[in-house]
C-alpha cells in the first residue's frame, strides 16, 4: 500500500525548468513537499526522498495526510 501511495503521489508531481537551467519539483496538495536539481531526473529522485520523509514525519505525529486516489494511509486504533 505504501509503494502505490509513493507511486501515484510521485505522478501527480509538477515541474519546471528555472531562469537558471535548475529544475523544481513540486506535488500539489503536499505542503513543503519540493526539490530542485540540476537535472529533472535528480529532481525526481530527490522529490520522492523528500515525500518519503515527510509521509514517515506527518505519520510519526499523526497528521491527517492526503488521499491518493482512494489510498488513506491514516493510522486507524483498534479500540481496546
Amino acid at each position: 500500500m505504501l509503494t502505490d501511495y509513493l507511486q501515484k503521489a510521485m505522478r501527480k508531481a509538477r515541474y519546471e525548468i528555472l531562469e537558471n537551467g535548475t529544475y523544481y519539483g513540486e506535488i500539489p496538495g503536499f505542503q513543503g513537499v519540493f526539490a530542485d536539481a540540476d537535472s529533472l531526473e535528480a529532481c525526481r529522485e530527490q522529490l520522492q526522498e523528500v515525500l518519503e520523509g515527510w509521509i514517515l514525519l506527518g505519520l510519526r505525529l499523526g497528521h491527517k495526510l492526503p488521499t491518493v486516489d482512494g489510498i488513506d494511509l491514516e493510522i486507524h486504533k483498534e479500540a481496546a
